[in-house]
């Protein structure tokens, strides 16, 4: 059973699961969009937005444990100088999947743009489509009600008419 463990192995041991991410991150900060298989993009998206929330720190701690993840102090400086300062407001959710209608030639694997956000880019909310208008209806007014004539007793107030002969 795979209870309580995290994360996706994408048929690699660990050594070429970090060799993977570290590469597609690479490509990411160096390009800020690539094509990849869905799976892949899903297993790099909180490696690289845990580099850019560390990147935002901007402490020589930090530049030192990014260097420690990414091997390569050309991309670190990057992304701490460029991409971290664009999302200094945004708490978190940096980088977006899109899936492609395209397959991938040879296997048919799915595949996925994952992109970095714009500057100042947010969410794009579908628009609600109006509510359909109420109809009030005025309810009809309700009969007011009349009291029951007594069948056994003749009202004392009517005068009796004389036949009509």
């Amino acid at each position: 059973m795979r209870h309580r463990k995290a994360g996706r192995k994408l048929n690699r041991n660990a050594e070429h699961r970090q060799a993977l991410y570290r590469n597609l991150t690479r490509a990411l900060i160096e390009h800020e969009r690539i094509i990849t298989t869905v799976p892949k993009a899903k297993a790099v998206r909180p490696f690289v937005e845990k580099l850019i929330t560390l990147a935002k720190k901007g402490t020589l701690h930090a530049r030192r444990l990014a260097i420690s993840r990414l091997h390569d102090r050309d991309l670190v400086a990057k992304l701490f100088k460029e991409i971290a300062p664009r999302y200094s407001d945004r708490p978190g959710g940096y980088t977006r999947i899109i899936k492609r209608h395209e397959r991938r030639l040879g296997d048919a694997g799915e595949t996925a743009y994952l992109a970095l956000l714009a500057a100042g880019e947010t969410r794009a909310k579908t628009p609600k489509t109006a509510p359909a208008p109420r109809v009030s209806e005025t309810p009809a007014p309700a009969p007011t009600p009349t009291p029951a004539p007594e069948a056994s007793t003749p009202p004392a107030s009517t005068p009796e008419t004389p036949p009509a002969s």
